[in-house]
């Protein structure tokens, strides 16, 4: 009978992470300690590094494409209301 994945929340991934990152205990020390593979804590490290710089981005990407498809539309109503302004000056004038 297969056993069930462990999942992990985010704070202690972040916690394993940053003590790899620091240095101060080997990844299969911290592995050992926290019972996970060594390959895990390394492959949580990775992620720490390359995500750091965009750790304290005001903004996430989701929001980024969020707010262009918002964009997008308002320009679309834009473009139409002012078709229909010029077909009623032409109307009126």
């Amino acid at each position: 009978m297969p056993t069930k994945r462990k999942r992990h929340s985010t704070q202690f991934k972040f916690q394993v992470a940053l003590e790899a990152a620091k240095g101060t205990k080997t990844v299969n020390q911290l592995a050992s300690q926290y019972n996970l593979h060594p390959n895990q804590v390394s492959q949580w490290k990775r992620q720490l590094l390359d995500a750091g710089p965009t750790v304290f981005r005001s903004t996430t990407l989701q929001q980024d494409r969020d707010l262009a498809v918002r964009e997008a539309a308002l320009f679309e109503q834009i473009g139409r209301l002012n078709m229909e302004l010029e077909w009623l000056k032409k109307k009126v004038g």
